[in-house]
């Protein structure tokens, strides 16, 4: 039986799956393996697998993201289900991606009507989506272990960032900071960027350990 697991993902990184730019995610471990001077301690793993991981083997060992064949549905900024016409007009099966809208699609908050029948307008966030609302599962296809600061260029690209001129968006910590905004040619300058905006200014250079999560959207 194929496993499923939950994943959120900001609505850039949800348009980049959909554009077809996006197939690795990385994530922060929790807890941070420690370093003893010789090992890379890790709680719980045995010493095989604390082997693996230090020698940069494909590593599964209590990775809440799975291993490859499981699946992950994606929780993003939604509302829904949605429909024009009264309550006792809804759909059969209502509750189905067909009637919901995305954030991540461009378009301004929906409006709806509550439980008082008040007309409302705005988004569910992302963490209250419930599965039958998810519109794009993912298929694991590889996971490793490492630090943050070795991603490669190519690695950076299957992140999702933006080509911009005639090189890549230059994310910033700071979206109000023009200065450092812009293009440039570096593919782990431009992630470096989307990595701070997403977790914050000085994440990058934290060089933290990181679940490498590799992945192919599943058509439906």
């Amino acid at each position: 039986m194929i496993k499923e697991r939950p994943i959120l993902f900001s609505g850039a990184m949800v348009r980049a799956i959909l554009d077809g730019r996006k197939t690795q995610t990385r994530r922060i471990m929790k807890p941070q393996p420690v370093i003893d001077g010789t090992w890379h301690s890790l709680p719980n793993y045995s010493a095989s697998s604390a082997r693996a991981f230090c020698e940069g083997a494909p590593y599964f060992g209590n990775c809440p993201y799975g291993k490859p064949g499981d699946r992950l549905w994606v929780r993003e900024t939604w509302q829904g289900p949605m429909w024009d016409g009264e309550w006792e007009d809804r759909p059969k099966h209502a509750q189905s991606p067909k009637y919901c809208q995305y954030a991540a699609d461009g378009g301004p908050a929906p409006e709806y009507m509550d439980a008082e029948d008040n007309l409302r307008q705005g988004w569910r966030p992302s963490i209250h989506m419930p599965r039958w609302a998810c519109r794009l599962e993912l298929e694991v296809t590889g996971v490793r272990v490492e630090r943050l600061n070795d991603c490669s260029e190519v690695d950076a690209i299957a992140e999702g960032i933006q080509p911009y001129k005639d090189g890549w968006e230059r994310f910033h910590a700071d979206p109000a900071d023009t200065e450092h905004t812009g293009a440039t040619k570096d593919p782990r300058l431009a992630y470096k960027g989307l990595w701070e905006q997403i977790n914050g200014a000085g994440a990058w250079d934290a060089h933290p350990w990181v679940w490498v999560v590799e992945f192919r959207r599943v058509q439906r």
